[in-house]
């Protein structure tokens, strides 16, 4: 996305502002949460699940996969739930210091609103899958902490694209398997619709910061932005989820990590959004290591 050809800030966000109104959803109403699961299905499709292809994954039963496969959607959704939270916090200071009567800073605000919803829908499809809460490990909370707090402009918006286009692609995927569970099909169809404004949002305003950066500015955000990517890639899966298979945490954490189907998973989700922060100039120098360690690049 080429600098010129971004769209004026205020009339991107009065397209986002009118599409907000009229392809939005209410969780709480939209979904059925009380609706029978579906049984035979699976969480997310099969060659999804972090442990595909290997000797653990064959020693398994179909029963067990499918097991699998919803604990590791919920805890693909509660990664994102938790960053949700991170981003709301952002975009509430990214809005506190401008002004409200500009229609780019009601996006924002409309954006928190959707971003409210969404973490309220995955904590309830979580609770209605029957799973722990696989919240990401102290270390990461804190990260995650340090990170609202110091982030602002490139940063924010670099890190803010990482996590949703990485759901996004999972979930674009899942939403038209007729083999995955109802309702993760709609929670992700939910997710996908709305977030595609709030992808929107983020890269058009990146492009408009990128080129007003300085040197120190751009090696700060291309850190942060890595960092972001790498903490997030290894706590999608949260190593407590093989204990519902009767696998030992430990194990199944470090065969999952060596699983050339889970890297190409990960490789393939940020196939998209890697050219575009190239472009950008946030993905170089040597924090690109931390992507090629996280199997991004």
């Amino acid at each position: 996305m080429n600098v010129k050809t971004v769209n004026d800030r205020e009339a991107t966000a009065e397209r986002l502002l009118r599409s907000s109104l009229d392809h939005s959803y209410e969780p709480s109403i939209d979904i059925d949460w009380e609706a029978p699961l579906s049984d035979g299905t699976w969480g997310m499709p099969p060659h999804r699940v972090s442990l595909y292809g290997t000797e653990l994954w064959d020693g398994l039963t179909e029963e067990q996969r499918r097991t699998l496969s919803v604990h590791e959607v919920c805890s693909i959704a509660r990664i994102g739930l938790w960053f949700e939270i991170i981003l709301m916090q952002m975009l509430l200071r990214y809005a506190y210091d401008r002004d409200p009567r500009r229609q780019h800073i009601q996006y924002a605000l409309t954006e928190i609103a959707d971003e409210c919803r969404h973490s309220i829908m995955f904590a309830k499809m979580t609770e209605r899958y029957g799973v722990p809460d696989y919240a990401p490990r102290r270390i990461t909370h804190e990260l995650g902490r340090f990170f609202k707090t110091v982030a602002y402009g490139p940063a924010m918006f670099a890190g803010t694209l990482f996590v949703e286009e990485i759901l996004d692609q999972l979930q674009r995927e899942a939403m038209r398997d007729d083999t995955v569970q109802p309702l993760t099909r709609m929670v992700n169809r939910i997710h996908v619709t709305e977030e595609a404004r709030h992808v929107r949002y983020a890269r058009e305003e990146l492009t408009r910061i990128m080129p007003k950066t300085n040197a120190a500015q751009r090696a700060l955000a291309r850190y942060l932005s890595a960092r972001v990517a790498f903490v997030v890639a290894r706590n999608l899966i949260h190593r407590d989820v093989y204990k519902s298979v009767g696998i030992d945490p430990a194990v199944g954490h470090k065969v999952a990590l060596a699983n050339p189907h889970h890297q190409e998973m990960l490789l393939w989700s940020a196939r998209k959004l890697v050219p575009f922060l190239r472009e950008q100039k946030l993905i170089g120098g040597p924090s690109e290591v931390l992507w090629r360690k996280a199997h991004l690049v």
